[in-house]
């Protein structure tokens, strides 16, 4: 079970938002880079990045501050990044600058044939963000929430060949109130494909829980305001997570 930092990016600073809200941001460090070497330090396998002003504006916005943090890991361990990604050749520039997946979210659902031809273009590559209020299907930000099933939509993205589903349950992202675990569960056993869980973790006890699902085919979880504002220690997260893995 990988524990995985979040990285958020609005105006060149890390920030958390509560429930994808703009205006509701906590600034945690104007330096990402720092902030992204501290978690690699904390024994971090994996990176999760988002480009916030991009997810709303539909097109990278933090691109810089991303290729600088990737610079920095330097393929030390993946990152992987959403926020704004709607075609092609953004993509493969964020490959050819270091970054190891590239997550697809509002386009998979807008822009039709988008994400079949990412995923034939750069196979191995794609992931799919799937935000979710209540079962169905946030876009734009979160801001809008459509009519979309999350289940029957991650069922057909995985035909198409991504590599993993992230799941977000927006009601309890950056709310610290705990894992969507019967939600993430009942989504896992639809797929052959992994999923990661994402919004709510708290404290130790959703690493737990996490772990006591992942042979559903969770193969990580995406924290951020819990690791930042100390609820969650991510060194003894991911030490109790391998811990867990081992034994089951």
């Amino acid at each position: 079970m990988l524990i995985i930092p979040a990285i958020d990016l609005k105006d060149g600073q890390c920030v958390r938002l509560k429930q994808g809200i703009m205006e509701d941001a906590t600034v945690f460090s104007e330096d990402p880079g720092k902030m992204a070497e501290h978690w690699l330090d904390q024994g971090a396998r994996r990176l999760h990045l988002v480009d916030l002003n991009g997810a709303f504006a539909g097109k990278p916005k933090n691109e810089v501050i991303v290729c600088e943090i990737a610079r920095a890991i330097d393929d030390r361990i993946p990152i992987q990044l959403g926020g704004g990604i709607r075609d092609l050749d953004t993509i493969e520039r964020y490959l050819d600058n270091g970054i190891t997946y590239v997550i697809i979210g509002t386009a998979a659902i807008k822009i039709p044939g988008f994400l079949h031809d990412a995923c034939n273009a750069f196979p191995g590559h794609i992931m799919v963000g799937l935000d979710a209020r209540d079962g169905k299907v946030a876009v734009d930000g979160w801001s809008k929430v459509t009519g979309h099933d999350v289940v029957d939509l991650a069922k057909k993205f995985e035909s198409y060949g991504v590599e993993a589903i992230i799941y977000t349950d927006i009601g309890r992202d950056g709310m610290l109130s705990g894992i969507n675990a019967e939600a993430t569960v009942a989504l896992a056993r639809e797929l052959s494909i992994p999923v990661i869980a994402s919004g709510g973790i708290t404290d130790i006890n959703d690493i737990n829980t996490l772990c006591e699902i992942e042979a559903e085919g969770i193969m990580g979880a995406i924290t951020g305001r819990a690791i930042y504002e100390g609820s969650l220690n991510f060194k003894e997260a991911q030490i109790l997570a391998d811990k867990l893995s081992a034994a089951s």
